[in-house]
């Protein structure tokens, strides 16, 4: 049995006419002889109706500190409405369809509240609803605990969703539809010449992700390699193929065409971020101070990012909504610290940079031409990273897309 997983965003469900053209999606994919599961995320985005931020909203409003379990089966629902519609529009046009939440789906998770990880899936339901003919709808973004517990996957669950039952069905291929037209060499809302890439390692895509780009859940990129699924990023809205996501694409001579690493992928860039930088020379006991100081932050519950320790100083950053509380656990230490408030993260991402001399070079030299200050830096084999003042975040990822030349010809 062929079969094809596709998972559908909360803005390509909002609506009537939305839901509709996504009938005409599975019933194309149908019509190839091909059997779809179909995952669905709830429907609209922030302050819509069902959309997941407005149950969170919702709740605090009755709590500001809800329990965890019970705040997972409020936001389990907003998938689960989006689901039942979505099938009784597929059985309105008489297309056989069947809807089943997480746990039914066979979805076991960790148990975690919140942000559960998916142990192990159990397709035998789902198989038998395709062996019978019928398009089976699941629930994103859950699952159960093996104490039959609802649980959420955190952000980015349905996509991971998506994934995990396409490695657990041996599917074809995994279709991320959303509304944009796939993955871009940048933001085209700051960059028009942004380009779509057609094809994209699965390594380009997880540094991509991790940098700030939004496109796929880096946890959904890392299961579909577990098989090397190919996953395609398309848009609800269009019949573009859009940026299929594998290794290797087969080709129509029986040979396999491996997907280069492109030595630059793509800029991406994160916001809304704080530096915290801490002036060591002076401190009477500044002797093992980085010890301190992050193990007081890590109990404190503050994620932290983008460190530079040096002998004199130490920087790092957190989120803007974090600053505060991170300065005052390090005030209760006696250490006294600067914040660089309304910072952004610029990135490059490049498989094949490893090596290659002069590109650190060429991102100094475009963002010095452009008069934008970088506060702090840092590399991996795949990726260097700046960190600039938020009113020069789009100027820099614009000034780094054409220093690489990632435009459209």
């Amino acid at each position: 049995m062929r079969i094809i997983v596709q998972k559908f965003g909360g803005t390509s469900l909002a609506t009537p006419d939305l839901r509709a053209r996504v009938c005409d999606i599975v019933a194309a994919t149908r019509n190839e002889g091909i059997s779809v599961v179909v995952v669905v995320s709830a429907m609209g985005r922030k302050n819509d109706a069902y959309a997941t931020d407005t149950f969170i909203q919702l709740l605090k409003e009755a709590n500001p500190c809800p329990p965890s379990r019970e705040m997972d089966i409020l936001l389990s629902c907003g998938e689960i409405i989006s689901g039942v519609l979505l099938t009784s529009q597929f059985c309105a046009r008489t297309i056989p369809a069947v809807f089943l939440n997480g746990e039914q789906a066979g979805i076991v998770t960790d148990g975690n509240y919140g942000n559960a990880h998916i142990l192990y899936v159990d397709p035998q339901r789902i198989m038998k609803q395709l062996e019978d003919g019928k398009v089976v709808v699941v629930a994103g973004f859950q699952g159960a605990g093996e104490n039959g517990e609802l649980t959420t996957l955190g952000r980015g669950g349905s996509d991971t969703t998506a994934s995990a039952l396409g490695v657990a069905l041996n599917a074809e291929c995994i279709d991320i539809f959303t509304d944009v037209e796939g993955v871009m060499t940048a933001d085209p809302r700051i960059v028009k010449d942004a380009r779509l890439l057609d094809a994209i390692t699965y390594n380009e895509i997880c540094q991509l992700a991790r940098e700030g780009a939004k496109v796929v859940h880096p946890r959904a990129i890392e299961i579909a390699m577990q098989k090397n699924i190919p996953l395609r990023v398309r848009c609800t809205f269009n019949d573009s193929m859009g940026t299929m996501v594998a290794n290797q694409m087969p080709g129509t001579d029986n040979r396999i065409h491996i997907i280069a690493d492109r030595m630059i992928t793509g800029i991406t860039y994160t916001s809304n971020i704080a530096q915290i930088m801490i002036n060591t020379f002076n401190l009477q006991e500044a002797r093992g101070i980085e010890l301190k100081v992050f193990k007081s932050l890590a109990l404190a519950d503050i994620s932290v990012d983008f460190i530079t320790v040096h002998p004199e100083s130490i920087r790092f950053t957190v989120g803007i909504d974090q600053a505060e509380k991170a300065q005052e656990v390090l005030s209760n230490l006696d250490i006294i610290s600067q914040i660089e408030r309304d910072c952004a993260k610029v990135a490059i991402v490049g498989a094949a940079m490893t090596g290659i001399p002069g590109v650190m070079s060429k991102v100094v030299e475009a963002l010095t031409e452009n008069e934008i200050t970088i506060l702090q830096s840092g590399d991996s084999y795949t990726n260097i990273w700046c960190l600039v003042k938020r009113e020069h975040m789009e100027k820099a990822v614009q000034a780094l897309h054409d220093k690489f030349e990632l435009g459209c010809k």
